[in-house]
């Protein structure tokens, strides 16, 4: 998968993981051949309820296809976005701020700290009091609710020239691979955020991902090409718990 390919060892390229992710960019890309991943589905969900859900940070679920503008009013078409992601989870998107029937989100169809705006009548929206705190020079992360730390970790981050970005970003995807010697271990969590620093002729794509690793060694080092590696039993604790769009801010 193009969208972890970008934090593989380097002995992992010859896995035949050659899904791309063309698709974050802007033209249409081609039916993606068979995926190594799974997608970890939620139930349904109903519709939102009429009054802002009464919790820390906003999530909004896409209920159809719908167009991302550039300024809240429907100014400059960005993208298009539809209802399920390229790895088949529903399109549950970060939401920065609300205003006047407008949502200003977190999409990994834009460069990092690009936002756009989506109409609110084209999505459910529901809440979450959880967010993942990565502190990059500490080679730590934690999983807060409401504030509070819930469960704290060591991550493996991006080594010098290849530094894991900065900034805030969301989960769009629970991620569990089908091979079971997968370089990812047991699961990932796929964010909107993109690995900016790529070497020359990198031929994977770019998504940062916290995911899981059989190089239980490298975890809490500076060794990855971007992404967070995590151990299992941390992992299976965020997968459990955190809704997908939830806030993941990286620290320096």
């Amino acid at each position: 998968m193009g969208l972890l390919r970008r934090c593989a060892p380097p002995e992992a390229f010859v896995v035949a993981l050659a899904l791309g992710l063309a698709g974050c960019g802007g033209a249409e890309s081609p039916p993606p051949p068979p995926r190594p991943f799974t997608a970890v589905l939620s139930p349904p969900r109903g519709p939102a309820a009429p009054a802002r859900p009464a919790r820390r940070y906003l999530t909004a679920e896409l209920t159809r296809p719908t167009r991302l503008f550039a300024r809240r009013g429907g100014g400059g078409v960005l993208r298009r976005l539809r209802p399920r992601t390229e790895f088949g989870s529903r399109t549950s998107l970060g939401v920065l701020g609300e205003r006047a029937g407008w949502l200003e989100v977190v999409t990994p169809r834009l460069p990092n700290h690009r936002h756009g705006w989506i109409r609110a009548a084209a999505v459910r929206v529901h809440g979450t009091d959880y967010d993942i705190r990565v502190d990059r020079s500490a080679h730590s992360a934690a999983l807060r609710h409401a504030g509070h730390v819930v469960v704290r970790f060591p991550v493996a981050v991006g080594r010098p020239g290849n530094e894991t970005p900065l900034g805030r970003f969301a989960v769009t995807d629970k991620l569990r691979p089908v091979d079971g010697t997968s370089p990812y271990g047991c699961c990932a969590l796929a964010l909107s955020g993109h690995q900016t620093r790529l070497e020359p002729g990198w031929p994977g794509g770019d998504r940062l991902a916290i995911h899981g690793t059989p190089a239980t060694w490298s975890i809490g080092q500076a060794v990855s090409l971007g992404c967070m590696r995590a151990p299992e039993k941390a992992l299976r604790e965020l997968m459990r718990r955190v809704p997908l769009g939830t806030p993941v801010v990286i620290g320096a």
